[in-house]
């Protein structure tokens, strides 16, 4: 009969040692240190009852642990900026930038004086830069609160004019009027659904308006017995016009053609325009304010600008999308199709090599994202029994794409070229 030493439950890893392990070193900056010590503890107590090796304690305790969130996907939608997706993915830059943010950073200290500086300046010097007809420029941390910071500032206890057709809803249930009436303003709608004049905003202004409102139908289109009041022609009812173009377009772009941008929208007589920094800027979710300089600090001073404040991480990444404009937003919307068509016949024949049949079809991809609502990019596909829809989106990692009539179609057009070999492995894998 032997001591025991031999038996390999007695050689179960200590809990420090395995915290040690690269990869559950890795897990506790992620989960957390308490998270990951139970999941290890689990472990051993498995390899003491005999039901797993010592040797396989790490990848027990690895296996238990949930799965970061939120978690990376490939998005193979089509949509360019899916809402459900976090919009715009960051740039390679804007990610090293927020990485070196994380730690103590220069956000509010000029290193050459050794005393407090303007915060975000990196930032709001080049989103200066990128939009010159802006008077001034303040950055808060949403679209939604960049106008709900004008309505509060101009309008709190007077009126907004606005068109009954701009009235939107802009997502999870919130809507625009909603929104500016609880800033305490008194919105005065005007026109109709479909046709809004000029003559319906000039009997509207008073003594009591506190601006114009234009807002940008981002995520609809109304066509047929339609009219509406573009920027020029409101600037010169003589009260100040604040213009929402939604989708953080900076300059005019000749793939989007009927997509406001700020720079035109200033010159075309806006005191102020908001946006948003995650749609078609490509970059963080940020809100974003530029126009006459007088109004622009009256904003930045309100004290509600404080709990709109952003923080570190959105202006790095922010100075960094603005420095560094070749998004992958800006790659995917101009994207060639012969080059997507190309990448999609490679991907078919490999996949093919291995067994799994797939088509190589043409697709309609979108921008979506509450940016240029109606206009579809030429892209291409693969296409999948619809079956492997389910597999694919709970893989690692997760693909997802679109059922179209059964089958499964996988646009690359959002997809990097660099990510083709992780994609084809993630289809085999719900293949097999």
């Amino acid at each position: 009969m032997g001591d025991g030493s031999a038996d390999p439950r007695r050689r179960v890893p200590r809990t420090d040692t395995l915290l040690a392990d690269p990869r559950l070193a890795a897990a506790v900056g992620t989960l957390g240190r308490d998270r990951v010590k139970a999941a290890i503890g689990q472990a051993q107590q498995r390899a003491r009852r005999g039901e797993i090796t010592p040797d396989e304690v790490p990848d027990d305790a690895l296996a238990a642990l949930p799965a970061p969130a939120p978690r990376a996907v490939l998005n193979a939608t089509g949509v360019v900026l899916h809402t459900n997706l976090g919009r715009a993915p960051l740039s390679p830059a804007a990610v090293a930038a927020v990485v070196a943010a994380a730690g103590h950073t220069d956000v509010e200290l000029d290193l050459r004086t050794g005393r407090r500086a303007r915060r975000g300046r990196d930032a709001l010097d080049a989103l200066a830069a990128a939009v010159p007809d802006a008077g001034a420029v303040h950055v808060v941390n949403n679209g939604a609160a960049a106008l709900v910071l004008a309505a509060t500032a101009l309008a709190a206890d007077a009126e907004i004019v606005v068109s009954r057709g701009e009235l939107v809803e802009i997502g999870d249930g919130f809507r625009l009027p909603d929104l500016l009436e609880s800033t305490g303003a008194r919105l005065r709608e005007v026109g109709t659904t479909n046709r809004t004049s000029l003559d319906d905003y000039a009997r509207a202004v008073g003594p009591r308006t506190g601006f114009v409102l234009k807002v940008h139908p981002s995520n609809f289109v109304v066509t047929g017995f339609t009219s509406a009041v573009g920027v020029r022609e409101l600037a010169t009812l003589g009260v100040p016009v604040v213009a929402d173009i939604g989708s953080g377009l900076l300059a005019p772009d000749p793939l989007l053609l009927d997509e406001p941008d700020a720079a035109s929208t200033l010159r075309a007589g806006a005191t102020l325009v908001t946006a948003s920094g995650d749609k078609l800027l490509g970059g963080p979710q940020a809100g974003l304010l530029l126009g006459d300089a007088a109004l622009v600090e009256r904003l930045r001073r309100h004290p509600l600008a404080r709990a709109l404040r952003v923080d570190k991480l959105t202006l790095a990444a922010l100075a960094a999308t603005l420095h560094t404009p070749d998004t992958p937003t800006r790659a995917a919307l101009h994207a060639d199709p012969a080059r997507l068509r190309a990448r999609a016949e490679s991907l078919r024949d490999a996949l093919g090599a291995d067994g799994c049949k797939a088509e190589v079809v043409p697709s309609a991809a979108v921008v979506g994202g509450g940016g240029a609502p109606g206009v579809e990019l030429d892209s291409w596909a693969l296409s999948l029994p619809g079956a492997y829809a389910e597999p694919l989106r709970l893989g690692e990692p997760p693909v997802l794409g679109r059922v179209v009539r059964g089958r499964l179609l996988l646009d690359l057009r959002c997809v990097p070229a660099a990510a083709d070999p992780v994609l084809r492995e993630a289809v085999l894998r719900a293949v097999g």
